[in-house]
């Protein structure tokens, strides 16, 4: 029988084993999924161009998922200006407004 201060180091290296397992095992990042009431005509045309590829049906609707789902490419963020002069320029842009002369400003409320 082992003593209290042995076990709890046996228990921690367990744990810490099981993590390391837990942590090079790439299936458990992995999901699956079944899909049910598929068109017959539908799982033929997979199964053909799974061919065509030379992959299984499964690898062939990975890779249709994945391209399909991928997150789009963004264009680099642009500031309010450069946006707004992107959205008024295919109407022949703004660059040639005239802007009315600045009144000046009215007094404040007064709260006496």
């Amino acid at each position: 029988m082992h003593d209290r201060g042995d076990q709890g180091k046996f228990d921690i290296s367990a744990i810490n084993d099981y993590d390391d397992g837990m942590q090079s095992d790439r299936s458990a990042d992995m999901s699956s999924i079944t899909i049910r009431n598929l068109d017959p005509a539908v799982k033929e045309r997979l199964r053909i161009r799974a061919a065509q590829h030379g992959r299984s049906m499964e690898a062939e609707a990975r890779s249709i998922l994945q391209s399909t789902l991928k997150e789009p490419e963004r264009l680099p963020a642009r500031n309010l200006y450069e946006r707004i002069r992107a959205r008024f320029e295919p109407l022949g842009g703004a660059d040639d407004l005239e802007l009315p002369p600045r009144l000046p400003g009215r007094d404040p409320p007064r709260f006496d």
